[in-house]
Order: structure tokens, then sequence, then C-alpha cells
């Protein structure tokens, strides 16, 4: 007999994505809905149980309403290059007249009865992570980058004018210095010879 197909609405269908740092709990949050007018069991698996605490792992959604399951992966070690192989998977089935023992509903489920979906785990790079590998990056290509050049070129630009002037300034002033000693000079020389002369005419 062919498997039921899932009346549970998943948010997110297919994946769960757990953002870093891991050195500290990672949390997400997977939502299920029953868009049905029966009340549905559930059940949360996963084929690595010692890396995640999943709130809550089981229960009954009424008719017409959802809940909010908290998938919480325990720190490690994060490794960029190793990829994910962690699944999780939600069972479900609807739920018998009696259910105070829901053990027991389980283990004497229908395999027809059952219903599951599928999500895989994605693992998404730290945001501190990110940061000094664009920085790297941009080291690298920087030598390419014609307006980082153009940037410094112009501050070089703007700078070399700024670095002249008092040189321009001084040079001007000296010049005007040597102007003005000459005329003394020549001044003093003429006051000499006149009293020279005047010395020599009397």
């Amino acid at each position: 007999m062919a498997k039921a197909e899932q009346v549970l609405s998943l948010e997110p269908q297919h994946e769960l994505k757990f953002k870093g740092p891991f050195t500290d709990v990672v949390t997400t949050n997977l939502k299920l809905g029953n868009p049905t007018d029966r009340n549905v069991c559930f059940k949360v698996k996963t084929t690595a149980p010692r890396r995640y605490c999943v709130r809550p792992n089981s229960g009954i959604i009424d008719a017409g309403t959802s809940i909010n399951v908290s998938v919480m992966l325990q720190p490690f070690d994060y490794d960029p290059n190793e990829k994910s192989k962690h699944k999780f998977m939600v069972q479900s089935m609807f739920a018998p007249a009696d259910t105070s023992d829901m053990e027991a509903v389980w283990k004497e489920a229908k395999p027809e009865e059952l219903m599951d979906s599928k999500l895989r785990c994605v693992f998404e790079l730290p945001a501190e992570n990110d940061k000094p590998a664009r920085f790297r990056c941009a080291q690298t290509i920087l030598p390419d980058s014609p307006p980082k050049y153009q940037e410094e070129d112009g501050l070089r630009m703007r700078k070399v004018p700024q670095t002249n002037n008092p040189i321009s300034a001084s040079a001007a002033a000296v010049k005007d210095e040597g102007l003005s000693s000459r005329l003394l000079a020549l001044v003093v020389l003429f006051f000499v010879f006149g009293v020279i002369i005047g010395k020599i005419a009397l």
C-alpha cells in the first residue's frame, strides 16, 4: 500500500539552517502547521541525536493550529570544508481517539498510517568569519583595483601643492630680501661716494 502523504505543513520545508558562530548553542525554529480538521500526532527524529536538542520533540497538534519546534544545535568545532550530513524527519499520523499512552500509539501504528517529511541541516559561515575573508580578498585584488589607486593618487596630488606652497613662499621671500639688500648696498655706496667727493671739493 502506498505511503500516506504528509498532511502537516513545514516551515522551512526542506532545510534547517544554523548560523554560527558554533561556540555556543545555535537554535533554529521549525513551524509545524495542521491545516486539517483532525488532530495530528507528530514526532521529530534526527540522524545525530547527540548533537541536537529538540523541544518539543513530539506531541499533538490540534486541528487548524500550528506549533513551533525549537531545534538546538550543541556547540562544536566548525569546519567550513566539511558538509553536514545531518538530517531530520518529521513523522506524523492522525491522532486516534485514545491518546493517553502516546508511546503505545506510536508502537501500534500501521506503516500506511505514518506520514513523514525529511529536512537536511545546513551550517552557514559565521558573520565574524566573513569579514576577515572579505578583507583578505580585498588585499589580494587591491593592486588591480583602479578606484583605490585613483583615490590614493588623488590624495598625493592634493598633498603635493600643499607641501610646495611653503617652499615657494620662502623662495619668494629670499628673492625679495636679496633685492632689498642690493638696493641698500647701492644707496650706501652712493652715500659714501658723495661724502668722499664732498671732502675733495672742500
